[in-house]
Parts: C-alpha cells; structure tokens; sequence
C-alpha cells in the first residue's frame, strides 16, 4: 500500500517496537492461540476485551527479496492486479494528507468491509540489519463517506516488518486488528486463516516474483 505524506503519525517508538517483534516475537502464554500453520508461517489470535481479535503472523518467504516485498506491499496499483480479495483500492490527498480507501471482498456467506487509513513506510537500521517497516491506521475523512455495499471499519491497525532471512528471502511479521460494529461469527475468522491467508500468501509470493524491476 502507498506511504502517506506529509508529518509522521507514527513515533519512533512505534516504528522500533515492531523491528523488535520481528527478531523476538511475543506471543507467549495462555492468551495467544496457534491459529494455523501454512506454507512456513504461523498465524496467532488473541481475543481483545472489546471482543474483537487481534493477529500476528510470522514466517519466511524463501524466494522473496525485502525490497519487492516492501514495494508489492506499497504499490497499490499493482495489488489490485494480483489480490483477489481487493475490490476497490486507491489513494487520495486529503488537506495535504495521503488517505487510502480499501474495500476487501469476502466470500459468502460474509460481507465486503471497507477501510480508510493512512499508512506510513520507514526503512531503519535495527541491530545491523536493515529492516522495512509499514504502520497503518484507521482515520476518517469526509471524502470517503460509508456505502451500502460494504461494511466501514472504523477501528484498524496493521505493522508489517521486513528484513533479510540471510539468503534469497525475507524474514516476515505482521500484525493485525479491526474492529467491527457487528457480530461476526467465529468460522469467518477461521476460514480467514486457514483458507483466505494461504490465498493471500501464494498469490502474494507470485506476485513478489513477477513484479516487474523498475530502474
């Protein structure tokens, strides 16, 4: 997805703890579940008091250097190329601000959701190794009203952290959380991991290795 301009709304801090995950993840004790394991990645939820869960993933993808993992991740006119979860996607100044619209297409029995976020890439040094980090998060902004067609997530979150595996590959965390104004049945968010993300990934690795290099 695209880097917002402008002022940084992420710290420092922020940044930084999400390179820290990524060498040391935290997901110990009773309240992280092992959720699916799927082609190298492991897939954790914790169920929030708001009753909402949160995710983290981590995994290597073998094949996938750092840089074109950052720039497919980025590049939202690409993604909507090789995602086939996104029904709509793109990016829009708002007083000075990049804003991103993004409606997810479920399968049914689910609904489509949509998102409007700002989202911010730094490339850091951490520990030696250069890692890439991109920080979402949900806003509001008057030119994206709510539509009938999907559901608004008013509430989202998403770090990813990239680094190096030491080879041809890149060492992977993420973290995700939304928060919907209504139920949502538990098998959603199982098919979700155990079918939608290994989607996601193979199509994701593909198009890792087809993106085209750009000089």
């Amino acid at each position: 997805m695209a880097s917002a301009a402008g002022a940084s709304r992420f710290s420092e801090k922020q940044f930084r703890s999400v390179c820290s995950e990524l060498q040391q993840p935290a997901v110990d004790g009773a309240d992280w579940e092992l959720l699916v394991e799927s082609m190298g990645f492991s897939i954790y939820r914790h169920l929030q008091s708001t009753g909402h869960y949160e995710y983290k993933v981590f995994g290597v993808l073998e094949t996938c250097p750092p840089d074109i993992v950052k720039n497919v991740y980025l590049d939202l006119n690409y993604r909507k190329n090789w995602d086939e979860f996104v029904k709509e996607l793109y990016a829009r100044d708002c007083n000075g601000e990049i804003v991103i619209y993004w409606e997810v297409q479920c399968p049914s029995p689910g609904f489509n959701r949509d998102y409007v976020f700002v989202q911010q890439h730094r490339e850091l040094e951490f520990k030696g190794q250069k890692v890439h980090v991109m920080l979402a998060d949900s806003t509001s902004a008057p030119q994206f009203p709510e539509k009938s067609s999907a559901i608004r997530v008013k509430k989202f979150t998403q770090k990813l952290a990239v680094q190096s595996d030491g080879g041809r590959g890149s060492k992977v965390f993420m973290y995700y959380s939304d928060n919907l104004d209504c139920p949502v049945p538990d098998f959603i968010f199982k098919w979700a991991a155990q079918r939608g993300f290994p989607t996601y990934l193979k199509n994701m690795v593909n198009a890792c290795h087809n993106y085209p290099r750009r000089s």
